[in-house]
């Protein structure tokens, strides 16, 4: 497998990005473009338009990571791309653009599931020497996906809950759109957050079944929405609130989010047996979840693997890492392979 130098391909929803990796934890390269300006007015990501961003910027992110690894193409062993699930349009361009690179080099191909990559990517982070997290319980938390995994290895994950409505990025977007904060809501809110009374308000912890480990955050947007404006009421209610009003709804919801994620995360530890946690996605650098889900695994002295923050919100460098794993285990793709927006 020469040195197990993997380019990594992502463009699953509105970032595009390329990196490259030797083995899973040697880090050359690792090339972001964001389009926070391109959706910034709708509020949230725009499919159509994010498509139109990847064809504009992969090209370019492509050749920016092989640049700064200071690899060419001769030197790489495989080529790993995201193929599902995420944003169909999105999916198409990132694995179109691998199915050409692999043909014109000549270069084994590798898909990676998206989720599994975020899932596995607090992996990266570790020394050489240190001993593996699995298993593990896997907190996959995003705009487009709330998820819970039992990760046994990298080739071994086990889906044990998801979201039935929207993921828990998706509704931290709303309620910043419900408060005209800006976007994306995440890292907005957390910052609005910091300065407000997490109990405030009594937003709902939905829990579903008394041992569900899937999410559901529909709710508790709708009661934003409706704590904001009034029953009933979509509008007309955001003038009335002071800046420290604004930043106590914040806080309140961010406080009911993380409670939940919390709450179940260690649900299925003690369900599962295991003593280790990973967190990755893009919402795992809110800085409240990071601080909950430590105290949490402490009491319940469960070791805490968090994902670097420079390796929360969608990268290569965790496509390419897993992309090892599986060309390591023989798990190649042929230009067959097909973009799938479902996992």
């Amino acid at each position: 497998m020469g040195k197990g130098m993997i380019l990594g391909i992502e463009t699953s929803c509105d970032e595009t990005s390329a990196a490259v990796v030797v083995g899973a934890k040697r880090v050359l390269s690792n090339v972001v473009a964001t389009q926070f300006d391109v959706h910034a007015k709708y509020g949230g990501v725009v499919p159509e338009l994010a498509s139109r961003a990847h064809i504009e910027n992969l090209d370019g992110v492509i050749q920016e990571a092989l640049s700064k690894a200071g690899v060419g193409c001769d030197e790489l062993d495989a080529i790993a791309v995201t193929c599902r699930p995420g944003l169909m349009g999105c999916l198409l361009i990132g694995v179109t653009a691998a199915k050409t690179l692999a043909l014109a080099w000549n270069k084994p191909l590798v898909g990676v599931n998206h989720v599994h990559a975020h899932a596995t990517s607090a992996a990266i982070a570790q020394p050489p020497d240190a001993p593996p997290p699995w298993p593990a319980v896997a907190l996959v938390v995003s705009g487009g996906h709330s998820s819970l995994l039992l990760v046994r290895n990298p080739l071994e994950i086990e889906t044990l809950g998801v979201t039935i409505d929207d993921a828990a990025g998706e509704a931290f977007d709303k309620v910043a759109s419900i408060l005209e904060l800006g976007f994306p809501g995440g890292p907005i809110v957390d910052r609005v957050a910091a300065n407000g009374n997490p109990r405030a308000c009594d937003f709902p912890r939905t829990m579903l079944g008394r041992d569900s480990l899937d999410f559901s955050f529909s709710g508790i947007k709708t009661a934003v929405l409706y704590r904001v404006h009034g029953p009933g009421k979509t509008s007309g209610g955001l003038a009335k609130l002071s800046p420290a009003d604004v930043a106590d709804v914040a806080a309140s919801f961010q406080t009911a989010v993380v409670e939940v994620l919390v709450a179940k995360t260690l649900m299925a530890v003690r369900q599962t047996g295991v003593r280790s946690v990973v967190v990755g996605g893009g919402v795992a650098a809110n800085r409240q979840l990071r601080e909950c889900l430590t105290a949490a695994c402490t009491d319940a002295r469960v070791t805490l693997h968090l994902t670097p923050m420079c390796y929360c919100t969608d990268n290569g460098v965790m496509i390419a890492a897993l992309g090892w794993h599986l060309l390591k285990a023989g798990r190649v793709d042929t230009l067959a392979i097909e973009a799938s927006a479902s996992a």
